[in-house]
């Protein structure tokens, strides 16, 4: 009975590995913490200010992010607003509106 016994706890501990490869194989894979890490803007936002006031007279209003992208408000002089929009990953400015 005991030489039984020592026979099937042997072969459990033998199991246990093949069952924990088995169940990290059915788990969904999640995304690498440098993947997400990675699909975060890669621009401030005070460097995305810097980039859309380069060249332009006026002030700074204000700028929030949306996205991949980050919105830029300015005040040119004579009073005009408009959105500038530069690109959150890259820092390019894409356009204005």
């Amino acid at each position: 009975m005991k030489r039984t016994s020592a026979l099937f706890a042997a072969a459990l501990v033998a199991a246990a590995p093949m069952a924990a490869v088995a169940q990290d194989r059915e788990r969904p894979q999640r995304p690498d913490r440098r993947e997400q890490l990675e699909e975060r803007p890669r621009v401030s936002m005070a460097q995305a200010v810097q980039r859309a006031s380069a060249g332009r007279p006026g002030r700074f209003l204000g700028a929030s992010n949306r996205g991949d992208m980050i919105v830029v408000r300015w005040e040119y002089p004579g009073g005009r607003v408009a959105d500038i929009l530069v690109d959150g990953r890259t820092g390019r400015v894409i356009g204005e509106r």
